[in-house]
Protein backbone atom coordinates (compact mmCIF):
# COMPACT_ATOMS: atom_id res chain seq x y z
CA UNK A 1 0.00 0.00 0.00
CA UNK A 2 0.96 3.52 -1.08
CA UNK A 3 2.63 5.64 1.91
CA UNK A 4 1.00 9.02 2.77
CA UNK A 5 2.97 11.94 1.68
CA UNK A 6 5.46 13.83 4.06
CA UNK A 7 3.63 16.00 5.89
CA UNK A 8 6.24 19.12 6.28
CA UNK A 9 7.96 20.33 9.17
CA UNK A 10 7.29 22.48 11.60
CA UNK A 11 9.86 25.26 9.73
CA UNK A 12 8.34 24.05 6.57
CA UNK A 13 4.85 24.93 7.63
CA UNK A 14 5.60 28.15 9.16
CA UNK A 15 7.71 29.38 6.16
CA UNK A 16 4.70 27.93 3.62
CA UNK A 17 2.16 29.91 5.76
CA UNK A 18 3.99 32.96 5.91
CA UNK A 19 3.82 32.80 2.13
CA UNK A 20 0.20 32.25 1.70
CA UNK A 21 -0.51 35.05 4.28
CA UNK A 22 1.25 37.65 2.06
CA UNK A 23 -0.30 36.47 -0.64
CA UNK A 24 -3.58 37.27 1.16
CA UNK A 25 -2.52 40.32 2.53
CA UNK A 26 -1.61 41.35 -1.26
CA UNK A 27 -4.61 40.39 -2.71
CA UNK A 28 -7.32 42.01 -0.22
CA UNK A 29 -4.88 45.27 -0.53
CA UNK A 30 -5.86 44.78 -4.20
CA UNK A 31 -9.30 44.24 -3.47
CA UNK A 32 -9.88 47.05 -0.84
CA UNK A 33 -10.75 44.24 1.54
CA UNK A 34 -9.96 44.21 5.04
CA UNK A 35 -7.70 40.68 5.81
CA UNK A 36 -10.18 39.73 8.72
CA UNK A 37 -12.71 39.55 5.54
CA UNK A 38 -11.35 36.22 4.17
CA UNK A 39 -11.10 32.89 6.10
CA UNK A 40 -7.57 30.71 5.47
CA UNK A 41 -9.50 26.99 5.59
CA UNK A 42 -6.10 24.89 5.89
CA UNK A 43 -7.46 21.45 3.52
CA UNK A 44 -5.72 18.54 6.14
CA UNK A 45 -7.13 16.05 3.75
CA UNK A 46 -4.52 13.16 3.30
CA UNK A 47 -1.61 14.29 5.80
CA UNK A 48 -1.79 12.58 8.97
CA UNK A 49 -3.67 14.67 11.85
CA UNK A 50 0.13 15.39 13.10
CA UNK A 51 0.05 18.03 10.16
CA UNK A 52 -3.65 19.96 11.74
CA UNK A 53 -1.71 19.58 15.35
CA UNK A 54 1.24 21.40 13.91
CA UNK A 55 -0.94 24.20 11.77
CA UNK A 56 -2.99 24.31 15.13
CA UNK A 57 -0.03 25.63 17.13
CA UNK A 58 1.16 28.61 14.48
CA UNK A 59 -2.31 29.72 14.98
CA UNK A 60 -4.60 27.94 12.21
CA UNK A 61 -8.08 27.29 13.61
CA UNK A 62 -10.21 26.42 10.49
CA UNK A 63 -9.27 22.40 8.74
CA UNK A 64 -10.85 20.74 5.97
CA UNK A 65 -11.71 17.71 5.14
CA UNK A 66 -12.87 15.65 2.14
CA UNK A 67 -14.01 12.42 3.75
CA UNK A 68 -15.84 11.59 7.04
CA UNK A 69 -13.72 8.10 7.03
CA UNK A 70 -10.03 9.87 7.01
CA UNK A 71 -11.93 12.59 9.45
CA UNK A 72 -12.72 9.30 11.67
CA UNK A 73 -9.58 8.29 12.07
CA UNK A 74 -7.78 11.94 12.75
CA UNK A 75 -10.46 12.83 15.55
CA UNK A 76 -9.32 11.62 18.87
CA UNK A 77 -5.94 13.54 17.89
CA UNK A 78 -7.70 16.65 16.62
CA UNK A 79 -11.47 17.25 17.90
CA UNK A 80 -9.89 18.12 21.47
CA UNK A 81 -8.77 21.54 19.66
CA UNK A 82 -10.19 24.69 19.83
CA UNK A 83 -10.91 24.41 16.01
CA UNK A 84 -13.52 24.42 13.39
CA UNK A 85 -13.40 21.44 10.85
CA UNK A 86 -14.81 21.73 7.89
CA UNK A 87 -16.22 18.66 5.38
CA UNK A 88 -15.33 19.92 1.83
CA UNK A 89 -16.00 16.74 -0.04
CA UNK A 90 -18.92 14.98 -1.39
CA UNK A 91 -21.41 13.70 1.72
CA UNK A 92 -23.49 10.64 0.90
CA UNK A 93 -26.49 10.64 3.03
CA UNK A 94 -25.84 7.26 4.59
CA UNK A 95 -23.04 8.94 6.05
CA UNK A 96 -24.80 12.29 7.23
CA UNK A 97 -25.01 10.86 10.81
CA UNK A 98 -21.57 10.87 11.15
CA UNK A 99 -20.70 13.98 9.53
CA UNK A 100 -22.66 15.45 11.96
CA UNK A 101 -20.67 13.88 14.68
CA UNK A 102 -17.26 14.73 13.10
CA UNK A 103 -17.63 18.37 11.85
CA UNK A 104 -18.52 21.87 12.91
CA UNK A 105 -19.19 22.72 9.09
CA UNK A 106 -20.65 21.06 6.05
CA UNK A 107 -19.70 22.98 3.33
CA UNK A 108 -21.33 20.27 0.47
CA UNK A 109 -25.20 20.31 0.63
CA UNK A 110 -26.16 19.70 -2.51
CA UNK A 111 -29.80 18.21 -2.25
CA UNK A 112 -33.36 18.83 0.23
CA UNK A 113 -32.55 14.60 0.96
CA UNK A 114 -29.37 15.31 2.11
CA UNK A 115 -30.34 18.31 4.21
CA UNK A 116 -32.82 16.32 5.85
CA UNK A 117 -30.69 13.65 6.72
CA UNK A 118 -28.30 15.50 8.42
CA UNK A 119 -30.98 17.78 9.86
CA UNK A 120 -32.15 14.20 11.97
CA UNK A 121 -28.75 14.14 13.33
CA UNK A 122 -29.03 14.72 17.08
CA UNK A 123 -27.54 17.36 19.03
CA UNK A 124 -26.25 21.34 17.64
CA UNK A 125 -27.34 23.47 14.70
CA UNK A 126 -25.03 23.18 12.40
CA UNK A 127 -23.47 25.30 9.89
CA UNK A 128 -24.08 24.68 6.35
CA UNK A 129 -23.09 25.72 2.59
CA UNK A 130 -24.59 24.98 -0.52
CA UNK A 131 -22.40 23.64 -3.28
CA UNK A 132 -23.35 24.90 -6.25
CA UNK A 133 -22.27 22.86 -9.63
CA UNK A 134 -21.03 25.58 -12.19
CA UNK A 135 -19.29 23.70 -14.54
CA UNK A 136 -19.96 20.50 -16.93
CA UNK A 137 -17.67 18.07 -15.26
CA UNK A 138 -19.34 14.81 -14.56
CA UNK A 139 -16.65 14.25 -11.96
CA UNK A 140 -18.47 17.70 -10.16
CA UNK A 141 -20.99 17.22 -7.67
CA UNK A 142 -23.57 19.70 -6.54
CA UNK A 143 -27.09 21.62 -6.73
CA UNK A 144 -27.38 23.28 -10.28
CA UNK A 145 -28.25 27.09 -10.47
CA UNK A 146 -32.05 26.11 -11.26
CA UNK A 147 -32.70 24.09 -8.01
CA UNK A 148 -30.89 26.61 -6.22
CA UNK A 149 -33.32 28.50 -4.83
CA UNK A 150 -35.50 25.26 -3.80
CA UNK A 151 -33.33 23.85 -1.89
CA UNK A 152 -32.35 27.42 -0.42
CA UNK A 153 -36.06 27.19 0.96
CA UNK A 154 -35.41 23.61 1.98
CA UNK A 155 -32.74 24.39 3.75
CA UNK A 156 -34.65 27.02 5.34
CA UNK A 157 -37.20 25.46 6.81
CA UNK A 158 -35.05 23.19 8.49
CA UNK A 159 -34.33 24.70 12.42
CA UNK A 160 -31.22 22.21 12.88
CA UNK A 161 -29.27 23.77 9.90
CA UNK A 162 -27.97 27.12 9.57
CA UNK A 163 -27.46 28.38 5.80
CA UNK A 164 -24.91 30.84 5.16
CA UNK A 165 -23.40 30.44 2.44
CA UNK A 166 -22.09 28.95 -1.39
CA UNK A 167 -19.11 27.06 -2.24
CA UNK A 168 -18.22 25.91 -6.00
CA UNK A 169 -15.18 23.92 -7.31
CA UNK A 170 -14.70 25.44 -10.96
CA UNK A 171 -13.13 22.87 -13.30
CA UNK A 172 -9.30 22.60 -12.43
CA UNK A 173 -6.96 24.82 -15.05
CA UNK A 174 -3.03 25.20 -14.72
CA UNK A 175 -4.01 29.56 -15.72
CA UNK A 176 -5.94 30.54 -12.09
CA UNK A 177 -7.98 33.55 -14.32
CA UNK A 178 -10.10 30.25 -16.35
CA UNK A 179 -11.53 30.22 -12.51
CA UNK A 180 -12.69 34.14 -12.28
CA UNK A 181 -16.25 33.19 -14.36
CA UNK A 182 -17.36 30.45 -11.70
CA UNK A 183 -16.17 32.59 -8.85
CA UNK A 184 -17.95 35.82 -10.47
CA UNK A 185 -21.23 33.32 -11.15
CA UNK A 186 -21.10 32.05 -7.46
CA UNK A 187 -20.94 35.72 -5.76
CA UNK A 188 -24.00 36.81 -8.15
CA UNK A 189 -26.11 33.59 -6.72
CA UNK A 190 -25.32 34.31 -3.40
CA UNK A 191 -26.43 37.96 -3.63
CA UNK A 192 -29.42 36.75 -4.95
CA UNK A 193 -29.97 34.90 -2.12
CA UNK A 194 -28.64 37.24 0.32
CA UNK A 195 -26.18 34.66 1.67
CA UNK A 196 -22.86 36.23 3.01
CA UNK A 197 -20.46 33.40 2.83
CA UNK A 198 -18.62 32.28 -0.61
CA UNK A 199 -16.03 29.38 -0.14
CA UNK A 200 -14.11 29.61 -3.29
CA UNK A 201 -10.29 29.43 -4.43
CA UNK A 202 -7.19 27.28 -3.61
CA UNK A 203 -3.76 27.58 -3.53
CA UNK A 204 -3.32 28.55 -7.13
CA UNK A 205 -6.27 30.68 -7.86
CA UNK A 206 -6.52 32.38 -4.36
CA UNK A 207 -6.27 36.19 -5.83
CA UNK A 208 -9.28 35.50 -8.42
CA UNK A 209 -11.03 34.39 -5.80
CA UNK A 210 -10.53 36.93 -3.33
CA UNK A 211 -11.01 40.04 -5.90
CA UNK A 212 -14.63 38.20 -6.54
CA UNK A 213 -15.39 38.35 -2.84
CA UNK A 214 -14.69 34.84 -1.61
CA UNK A 215 -15.08 34.73 2.43
CA UNK A 216 -13.53 31.53 2.60
CA UNK A 217 -10.56 30.46 0.50
CA UNK A 218 -9.65 26.82 0.84
CA UNK A 219 -5.73 26.10 0.77
CA UNK A 220 -3.83 22.70 1.24
CA UNK A 221 -1.17 22.28 -1.30
CA UNK A 222 0.04 25.74 -0.94
CA UNK A 223 0.57 25.15 3.03
CA UNK A 224 1.18 21.22 3.23
CA UNK A 225 2.82 20.29 -0.20
CA UNK A 226 1.23 17.81 -2.71
CA UNK A 227 -0.69 15.78 -1.73
CA UNK A 228 0.73 12.80 -4.00
CA UNK A 229 1.75 9.68 -1.78
CA UNK A 230 5.37 8.77 -1.86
Amino acid sequence: MASAPRPPTPAELAANLARVEERIHRACARASRPRESVLLLAVSKVFPAEAILAAHALGLRDFGENYVQEMDRKAPQVRPLDARFHLIGHLQSNKSRRAAELFDVIQTIDSPKLARRLAEAPGRVREVLIEVKLSEEESKYGCAPADLAALIDALRALPALRLTGLMTMPPWSDDPEAARPYFVRLRELAQTHNLPQLSMGMSHDLEAAIQEGATIIRIGTALFGSRRRA
